[in-house]
């Protein structure tokens, strides 16, 4: 099982985050398997950084072996959603980008993908391309994702990557965040909903 997440695919969050230029095409990265945070367990901030940021994410699990994809059948791939978190280690992340380095300390840590302990099938929530999911923080809305408002919609995105990595059964695919990203701090709760669907209801240790 490998984790292909998504990088700048929502306007707003380019614009807070740096505000550089739109991608002409879909920018990915991997995170190891051993970044996987499962059934709401709590997020323990790790000792190597001091500042971790969450990045709330629909999550596509994919359920058969495939590559070279056409958009059009990318659908095919997948039959459940969820939701992710993509911790970030933001001061790694910035150091990286300054000095030309790669971000898998500020991203592929143990732990930094959290995933929803269970996926919803897209025919009970209708097109996947106007799907709503909202993060709180101690009960306060700090992200709404629309999943029209994506520079590339998920069928796009799973189809370029498709060219590049053969998927297997179960791996998962982060889509991008919206804006609102920030800083978690030991205490905090994370909630975050699908289409009004509690997905995701863990703590920050």
């Amino acid at each position: 099982m490998k984790i292909i997440c998504t990088g700048r695919n929502y306007r707003d969050h380019i614009a807070e985050f740096d505000g550089g230029p739109l991608p002409a095409e879909p920018l990915f990265f991997l995170k190891p398997d051993t970044a996987l945070l499962r059934n709401n367990d709590p997020f323990y901030i790790p000792d190597f950084t001091q500042e971790v940021h969450y990045e709330c994410e629909l999550v596509v699990r994919i359920d058969r072996l495939a590559r070279h994809i056409a958009p059009r059948f990318a659908h095919r791939l997948y039959a459940e959603v969820g939701l992710g978190i993509d911790f970030t280690a933001r001061d790694l992340q910035r150091e990286a980008i300054a000095n030309g380095w790669p971000w898998e300390r500020a991203k592929g840590f143990d732990y930094s993908a959290a995933v929803a302990p269970q996926f919803v099938p897209v025919a009970e929530l209708g097109d996947i391309r106007q799907l709503h999911f909202t993060l709180e923080i101690n009960g306060e809305v700090r992200q709404r994702g629309y999943t029209g408002d994506m520079i590339f919609g998920v069928d796009e995105l799973l189809s370029h990557v498709s060219r590049y990595i053969t998927y297997r059964t179960g791996d998962l695919f982060f889509t991008g965040t919206p804006a609102g990203a920030g800083p978690v701090e030991r205490g905090d709760v994370l909630r975050a909903t699908l289409e009004g669907r509690e997905l995701l209801n863990f703590e920050i240790r």
